[in-house]
């Protein structure tokens, strides 16, 4: 046992007190509370979105285990008996179902094998805890330590340390020996203080030349809350919260003691660093509203966890006020002596963030405050409020079912969220975290859960006796990180500064267009002439007997008309795509009965457009998931929708009476607009795939018949729409999930468009056939459940024929990216709804930006998804984007939209430029709001339209062809010009030479004319000489005396 301070110690000491209690009263408390008065960020600055960066030089990757829960060999070589052998062997837990951790990860004889573990991950550090009792079974560290048991350490750090792993060792890690709780009560006892102070002087002794980092004990919070004050965790005492109170006072001195013993008696030689391991969790105001009040709860709740123990070690010797305050006379008290002592006794902070904290913390949340793993925030609160101290994420990680086994896919996604969170702690909050701890190494006991849920990277199974360690996913995926150091920057980082083409669609996309007859102007409608006060009660009335002639109704009455095409104009996009109104124009669903009224409306929406020098993509049918016609006509739907083949022939009428009545203006139809949704509605799986069959087949006719009868006139283009969001698998590390997604995207897109293209593998044997590798699976599928056949129908010879080529271009309404895994068809799966055609399993990624509905942005997924149409189908048919957009609670200054519409442009740049995809279109969804800010580039409040913020990018956007920061000169003017005069366009290809070409003919006129003008005047000037001449001599002769001749006398 080390001995106490003396006497000019303690009067050292005294003096110190005095100088740290005038320090005490002139500071204030920590600026943790800042974290939350910090400017809400939105979902798309860069502290929010995923970063792609490394972390510093020499971080400090590791992965960890605790004795109890992995070594097993509970009575094995001299092991005494901890608190927790005796809880889980006892009948004072009953919630474990005889479960015990006697054998659980058998660590104590594999330890190699987790070393060999961690050499798989390739990380740098371990952190692992002795076992108090298998050190010294009576829990007296004066006493002879079980040989047995420190050579078992002794190995296992020095087989760290040949791998160049750094060993980080908890002295404590919630297995007491019974021994001391039979004694004294366990930690409510203050006699285990001193106990702890010789355990720790021992441990330092014989392990602490080789161990540079060491951490007293893990959470203590748990200990002193679910041991001693509900029971949950071993002794399993059920004291309230005063034995909780006792017992977190009692183990904040025993850690102080402990740190000060390294400090003064083997800091100078063996130069290692002491901490001890403090969880939390992290909780939001309510609504993310931060007033000081809200502020206040939230900050109390974390010293109510973090604090607790933080305050006492890392601030200012004491506890925090609000719990000082909330338990009053309850709460211990520290001697000013013990402020002293307890103050400052952590060479680095030590956090775990795991489950166990984030369920407790529930309990804590008041008023409407949200728990949430917002790891960064907490890191940043951890900075504030105890002066930046470098930062061990000590635990970090999160938990699966027992079910799951080595494929943990949502443990990835969680890692990924938490470690990234790090990042940009250290990144972009200046915190100094120097190390990550990915927990656990191994699936072990875990407490009060026993063997239900699995921690593990490394998956095992404990039916087995020989406890092979079998990497699950998560140790795939974290090596990875490790070995990148990070999250390098990829290609999608990387920004393309070029154009689309010329004729590229620029587009905005809406529903079913409203046909609006009022307001309506009845100024040349009206026959009567009116007169005031006519009858004397001052009002304006027709004049009896009195009529005009009047003319038919126009296009201009329909006021609505032209605010709506003006609204979309100024917008700046060229295409402007509405669905017509089937069961509007065709109440009784055949052309027996025609609302000739809603097609003038129509034609009037086409003709206005075409006067703005605008271009329509009209929609035939936009189904509707609204009861009860689904946006068809009433009788059709009353005769059996899609499922009937009558409904399909209705369909090629109606496509008929469009073509003939509005295709004069028309240069762009969609049959149909996702029909691969509409048939969701469908809960038999046949029903289907019969819809899906007839749905094609519709579309297939109606091209047919514009082919026949209306192109060789009209020239226009006939597609059919589909949602085409993309499919990522949701275990990069697994077949099965690859497989999966493809096969999302084959039943999404496949099943439609294979019939009517083919594939390029197959050329034209493949077109009007359903995809190979669908038909086989549900071939399959059929086989193993017992039915007699697939479910899915076949197509006749002559239906091939009509659906072979049945496309003019491939139109794609794209808005997210969706994480698949096949469906695992658990008892729960069974028992829920009828799993999809495609028997998969969608997710998001927590890291992924997401708005209020949900809808995660993902820009990369847009260009993956046309690249894999691209390849698929060839680059024959040109693919536009028919409708993208994500909804934006802001009214004004939308900017999750903005960065939406920036990004994803970036990436259909990419793909038409890098990839070589022959996309000739993007259409924003969609031009105006109803209600609530959603969608809508446009707001919409008591009919006044507003626009958004994102309207003025779009413009700009257009007018640069696709780049939005792109100032070169805009590429595609004097489009048309070029067109029709190919001189013109020879002209404007060649700008510079033809600039200069006449700038230099000017020239050469000018020098010209300038010799010209100098030659003339020169020669005027000599002209002008002479006559002056010529006039003085003429004057000169005048002058002269007149001679007169006569004849000479004879």
């Amino acid at each position: 046992m080390l001995n106490h301070p003396s006497r000019p110690t303690r009067l050292l000491n005294s003096l110190l007190l005095l100088v740290f209690l005038w320090n005490w009263a002139a500071c204030t408390s920590g600026d943790g509370r800042n974290i939350w008065q910090r400017p809400k960020s939105s979902p798309i600055t860069k502290d929010q979105l995923f970063l792609q960066d490394t972390f510093p030089p020499g971080f400090l990757w590791g992965s960890g285990t605790s004795a109890f829960q992995t070594e097993g060999a509970w009575n094995q070589d001299g092991k005494g008996i901890s608190i927790w052998d005796h809880f889980t062997h006892s009948s004072v837990s009953d919630r474990f179902q005889r479960e015990t951790g006697d054998v659980a990860s058998d660590s104590y004889n594999c330890w190699e094998d987790d070393v060999e573990a961690l050499g798989y991950l390739a990380v740098r550090s371990y952190s692992f805890s002795l076992s108090w009792p298998r050190l010294f079974p009576d829990g007296n560290a004066t006493g002879e330590p079980n040989a047995a048991a420190v050579d078992h350490y002794s190995r296992l750090i020095e087989k760290l340390l040949e791998k160049k792993i750094e060993p980080i060792v908890t002295l404590y890690h919630w297995d007491l020996p019974q021994v001391f709780q039979d004694q004294y009560g366990g930690w409510k006892n203050d006699t285990l203080v001193e106990h702890f102070e010789q355990y720790a002087a021992f441990c330092f002794h014989t392990f602490g030349s080789r161990v540079k980092y060491w951490l007293t004990m893990h959470n203590p919070y748990l200990v002193a809350v679910q041991g001693y004050g509900t029971g949950v965790h071993a002794p399993g005492e059920i004291g309230g919260l005063y034995s909780s109170l006792t017992v977190a006072h009692n183990l904040i001195r025993a850690h102080a003691k402990a740190w000060q013993t390294y400090n003064t008696h083997f800091r100078p030689t063996q130069k290692g660093k002491v901490s001890i391991v403090l969880g939390s969790h992290w909780v939001e105001p309510h609504r993310g509203k931060s007033t000081a009040a809200t502020v206040a709860l939230c900050q109390q709740s974390i010293e109510a966890v973090l604090g607790w123990f933080a305050e006492p070690i890392f601030g200012n010797g004491d506890y925090p006020v609000s719990l000082k305050t909330k338990h009053a006379a309850l709460m211990p008290t520290f001697t000013p002596e013990e402020k002293l002592w307890v103050q400052r006794t952590a060479d680095f902070f030590a956090l775990s963030f795991g489950p166990d904290n984030i369920r407790l913390g529930q309990n804590l949340v008041h008023n409407g405050q949200r728990i949430t793993p917002d790891l960064q925030s907490l890191l940043g609160w951890i900075k504030l409020e105890y002066g930046n101290p470098r930062v061990l994420v000590a635990e970090g990680g999160w938990f699966s079912d027992a079910s799951v086994g080595r494929e943990d896919t949502v443990a990835i996604y969680l890692m990924k969220s938490f470690i990234n969170q790090v990042l940009k702690a250290i990144k972009f909050d200046g915190v100094q975290v120097f190390g990550y701890s990915a927990w656990s190494l191994v699936d072990g006991f875990e407490w009060n859960y026993g063997y239900g849920i699995r921690r593990g990277l490394f998956y095992i199974d404990f039916n087995q006796p020989n406890r092979t360690r079998i990497p699950k996913t998560t140790a795939q995926y974290y090596k990875q990180i490790v070995t990148d150091n990070g999250f390098p920057s990829n290609e999608t980082s990387i920004e393309v500064k070029a154009h689309f083409p010329c004729k590229f669609h620029w587009g905005v996309a809406d529903s079913t267009l409203q046909v609006r007859f009022h307001p309506f102007s009845p100024q040349f409608s009206d026959s009567h002439v009116y007169s005031w006060n006519l009858t004397g009660d001052g009002s304006l009335r027709p004049i009896p007997g009195v009529k005009l002639n009047t003319r038919p109704a126009q296009c201009t009455d329909y006021l609505a008309i032209r605010s709506h095409l003006r609204l979309f104009a100024s917008t700046g996009a060229s295409h402007y795509r509405f669905a017509l109104n089937w069961s509007l124009i065709l109440p009784e669903g055949g052309r027996s009965s025609v609302n000739t009224e809603a097609l003038r409306y129509y034609r009037c929406v086409l003709t206005e457009l075409k006067k703005l020098n605008l271009q329509p993509m009209v929609i035939m049918y936009y189904p509707s998931h609204r009861a009860p016609y689904l946006g068809l006509p009433g009788p059709l739907h009353a005769s059996g929708g899609w499922m009937s083949y009558s409904t399909v022939e209705a369909f090629q009428e109606y496509a008929a009476l469009c073509y003939q009545e509005l295709g004069t203006w028309v240069q762009n139809w969609i049959t149909i607009n996702e029909p691969n949704r509409i048939i969701d509605i469908y809960s038999n799986v046949t029903e289907r795939h019969q819809a899906a069959h007839n749905l094609l087949l519709a579309h297939a006719k109606a091209w047919r018949l514009h082919e026949r009868e209306y192109f060789a006139e009209q020239r226009a283009l006939v597609s059919l729409a589909l949602h085409a969001d993309w499919a990522k698998p949701g275990n990069p590390f697994l077949e099965s999930h690859t497989v999966a997604a493809e096969r999302f995207l084959l039943f999404e897109l496949g099943r439609f468009l294979d019939p009517l293209l083919g594939t390029r593998n197959e050329k034209k044997k493949g077109k009007g056939k359903y995809p190979h590798e669908m038909r086989v699976y549900l071939e399959e599928r059929a086989r193993v459940y017992g039915l007699p056949k697939s479910p899915l129908p076949r197509f006749t010879n002559n239906e091939r024929q009509e659906l072979k080529g049945a496309l003019s271009f491939i139109a794609l309404n794209h808005f997210t990216t969706r994480l698949v895994s096949p469906n695992p068809h658990t008892q729960d799966t069974l028992q829920k709804k009828p799993a999809p055609d495609h028997d998969c399993l969608t997710l998001l990624d927590p890291t992924w930006p997401s708005s209020s509905q949900g809808q995660a942005v993902v820009p990369w997924g847009l260009r993956k998804m046309l690249k894999w149409v691209n390849q698929r189908y060839g680059r024959t048919l040109p693919i536009i984007v028919t409708a993208s957009g994500i909804d934006d609670q802001a009214s004004v200054e939308d900017n999750l939209r903005q960065y939406y519409l920036r990004s994803y442009l970036q990436e259909a740049l990419k793909a038409y430029h890098v990839d070589g995809v022959n996309l000739q279109g993007f259409y924003m969804w969609k031009l105006q709001d109803r209600h609530a800010p959603e969608f809508g580039l446009f707001t919409s409040t008591q009919d006044q339209s507003k626009a958004k913020a994102s309207v003025a990018l779009y413009r700009e956007i257009i007018a640069h062809s696709g780049s939005y920061n792109n100032s070169s000169t805009q590429p595609c003017r004097f489009t048309e010009q070029q067109e029709k005069c190919p001189t013109c366009k020879w002209m404007f290809k060649n700008k510079p030479m033809v600039v200069f070409g006449g700038c230099l003919l000017i020239t050469s006129a000018m020098l010209a004319a300038l010799v010209v003008f100098v030659v003339i005047n020169k020669r005027n000037q000599r002209h002008h000489t002479g006559m002056k001449k010529r006039r003085g001599n003429q004057r000169r002769r005048n002058k002269a005396p007149a001679n007169y001749l006569c004849p000479a006398v004879r």
